[in-house]
This record gives C-alpha cells, sequence and structure tokens, in this order.
C-alpha cells in the first residue's frame, strides 16, 4: 500500500509552506497519521512535527443536456497537511 498518492501544489498549499513550513498531500484513505509522518520522513529525508488529515468530500454537478440531465461527481480523497521541523524544506519540484 502506497501512501503518499500525490503532492498538492496550488496557489494556497504553496503559500502555506513558503510562510508556515507546511506541506500537502493526497494520502491513501486508510492512511492514519502515523503512517503518514514515516512514509514523509523517509521519503523526502526530514523530520514531522504534525500531521493533519481531513476527507475532501466528492463534487457533485448536474448537467440538463439535449438528451436529458446527467449528473456525475469526482472522487472523494484524503487530504494531509504536514508541518515540517523548523529549518528543514521539502523540494517538490525536482521531480517534475
Amino acid at each position: 500500500m502506497s501512501i503518499l498518492i500525490k503532492p498538492i501544489i496550488t496557489e494556497k498549499a504553496t503559500n502555506d509552506s513558503e510562510l508556515n513550513n507546511r506541506f500537502a498531500f493526497v494520502v491513501n484513505k486508510k492512511a492514519n497519521k502515523i503512517e503518514i509522518k514515516d512514509a514523509v520522513e523517509s521519503a523526502y529525508g526530514v523530520s514531522v512535527e504534525k500531521v493533519r488529515t481531513m476527507i475532501v468530500r466528492p463534487d457533485r454537478k448536474t448537467r440538463y443536456t439535449k438528451t436529458g440531465v446527467v449528473t456525475g461527481k469526482t472522487n472523494a480523497y484524503k487530504k494531509a497537511i504536514v508541518q515540517v521541523a523548523d529549518g528543514e524544506t521539502i523540494d517538490l519540484y525536482t521531480n517534475l
């Protein structure tokens, strides 16, 4: 089971990483905070101080087309905000 799926690179997450040393990741839904902490420490070689998790609900959309009503939704996922110790950083742009 891979715990870290991908980093979240948005304007809000980038600003949070620059100012507060916190990084956001999409993680496996069944992973707990201890597993997330161990995965980040082993993957990036940093020491993690705090992990916050949240489950992001799916967005539902309805469109009215010629053929009728089309409904759909996005997938739900688990997001983890990881706070790294002062003086350490994670470079997310090297593997692009």
